[in-house]
């Protein structure tokens, strides 16, 4: 009876050390950069504007302040449910289900110009270097609230 505990104990701490041991080789996804950084430049904002007020601003208003079923994207509230996920996940978000009426209908360029937008109206600077359209690298940028 006592051998086979002992050989039991053993194969679930060999089990474990093999999970330990793939989990550990897999890549995680750190985020590498923050918004304050920095992340996209004024051109890509003005673009960003312009896409905003062709393909959102019906619904979020033209100023970002939101409408009846669209919220606010500025402010406390919007920086509250966005802290700590990434620029890839607010992507991904616009990417699937905006507009509501034909997802997909913005462009992973236009999509990324919008954010922008988003970012300066948050009080975010712009910086040298545009967003890049990519998720992987989207999601590398933290949003959080500004120090």
């Amino acid at each position: 009876m006592k051998l086979r505990v002992i050989a039991a104990a053993l194969v679930v701490l060999a089990v474990i050390g093999m999970f330990r041991s793939v989990l550990r080789a897999q890549p995680q996804s750190q985020t590498t950069r923050s918004v304050i950084d920095g992340v996209f430049t004024e051109d890509q904002r003005k673009r960003g504007a312009e896409q905003f007020a062709e393909k959102c601003a019906l619904c979020h208003g033209q100023d970002l302040s939101g409408g009846e079923e669209a919220p606010a994207l500025f402010g406390s509230n919007f920086i509250a449910n966005w802290n700590g996920l990434t620029v890839g996940d607010l992507s991904e978000r616009i990417r699937v289900s905006m507009p509501p009426s034909n997802p997909e209908r913005v462009t992973r360029q236009q999509n990324v110009d919008i954010i922008s937008l988003i970012l300066n109206t948050n009080g975010f600077p712009a910086g040298k270097t545009e967003l890049d359209t990519r998720t992987e690298v989207l999601k590398q940028i933290k949003i959080e609230p500004k120090k």
